[in-house]
């Protein structure tokens, strides 16, 4: 037995010693195909798209950079550190270049030097968020004050990195930017309204709309389906749950209470703010789903089907039905809603993306209303839900 649990051991760490030696393996040719990428661009010639361009490619990139500064040495410490560690980067040293160059080409993150003598890297960052809304901001500075930081916000960057700065410092920081970007991405709602079937529900991308066949939409963003004994059921719609993200508590209808369409029927409490939503129907409330209350959860699966809200016994449905948005109806009702959004969101902002640069003026990301201030709060939630 001894012997079989110690053959057992060895046999594990064989195993693992070979998985660590064919790991540093496939990192030594990583390295030295990136390092062969490195040599190659510094002797081909890309001046037909741009004067100073040197570009350096990679296979399978972890993501596409251009870099503009007026200082080669800096250009030369991107291309080195950065194409080693699996980037593909494009250099150039003046603005006008980047931007000629970002219309041509699919970039992830654009790192622009503050002080040029031709073109502020501020004009770069304006310029550039204006042509690609997609593409990442960086500044570079070696003025890195409080105040240059918040200029840089102003115009769309994401962050700034300041110079000079070492091999691990950059890595670091273009590491923590490609997971932000990455994080950005995967929270963006594409506008997107899908009609699904019940048992699709769980299966369209988080990231998009989708409206149930069969389901009633508000405009207020209630859901609603009839029930055979005449009945309703409501709850909160997808738009309203996705661009709140977060709901921190429901606050169910009384029992037996009689309301009105348009009257506040139940409210979602999120953080310090409470939201009523007004009822699609008139009639009686003759259940709530506690069920729901104690696994708010499965909202972020999906706020139809079984997690309705609460039952109606409705009193006027022939006539109140007419007000309501159903299948294609309910399609462009929502697609309508994304662009007026998109546009009260930024105006709210004072216009701008209102994120840091963080997300495109044009993009909606789950939760977006998370962190309004209030006044902002009130100004979106009224005009979309409080009608």
């Amino acid at each position: 037995m001894a012997l079989f649990i110690l053959a057992v051991i060895v046999f594990v760490l064989a195993d693992i010693l070979l998985r660590l030696a064919l790991r540093k393996l496939k990192a030594k040719k990583l390295r030295e195909e990136r390092e062969a990428a490195l040599a190659v661009s510094l002797k081909l010639d890309f001046s037909r798209e741009a004067r100073t361009l040197r570009r350096a490619e990679v296979q399978n990139p972890k993501a596409r950079i251009l870099c503009v500064d007026d200082e080669a040495v800096v250009l030369d410490s991107f291309r080195k550190i950065l194409v080693l560690d699996g980037y593909s980067v494009d250099t150039v040293e003046t603005g006008p270049e980047a931007l000629g160059l970002i219309q041509q080409h699919h970039y992830d993150f654009l790192f622009t030097d503050l002080k040029m003598p031709e073109m502020s890297g501020e004009d770069v960052a304006k310029a550039a968020k204006h042509l690609r809304p997609d593409i990442d901001v960086i500044i570079i500075t070696g003025y890195a004050t409080v105040e240059s930081a918040v200029e840089c916000m102003k115009h769309g960057a994401m962050d700034y990195i300041q110079k000079p700065f070492t091999e691990s410092e950059l890595l670091d920081l273009v590491k923590r930017f490609l997971m932000r970007r990455q994080d950005r991405i995967e929270k963006e709602l594409k506008p997107r309204v899908h009609i699904s079937h019940a048992s699709e529900l769980t299966s369209f991308p988080s990231t998009e709309f989708a409206i149930p066949g069969g389901v009633f939409i508000s405009e207020r963003h209630c859901w609603l389906t009839m029930e055979e004994d005449g009945s309703v059921k409501v709850g909160l719609d997808d738009f309203a749950k996705k661009l709140l993200g977060r709901i921190d508590d429901v606050e169910f209808p009384n029992l037996g209470m009689n309301v009105k369409a348009g009257q506040p029927l139940f409210s979602i409490r999120h953080g310090h703010r409470t939201l009523p939503f007004r009822a699609p129907v008139s009639g009686r409330v003759m259940k709530v789903n506690k069920l729901l209350g104690d696994h708010l959860d499965a909202l972020d699966v999906t706020p139809y089907g079984r997690n309705w809200i609460c039952v109606i016994d409705a009193d006027d449905l022939d006539a109140e039905l007419k007000n309501l948005k159903i299948g294609k109806t309910a399609v462009s009702f929502y697609q309508t809603e994304i662009e007026q959004f998109i546009e009260s969101f930024k105006e709210a902002r004072g216009g701008g993306n209102g994120t840091g640069g963080a997300v495109p003026g044009d993009s909606l990301y789950m939760g977006q209303l998370e962190n309004l201030a209030d006044r902002e709060w009130n100004i979106i939630v009224g005009k979309f839900f409080g009608r």
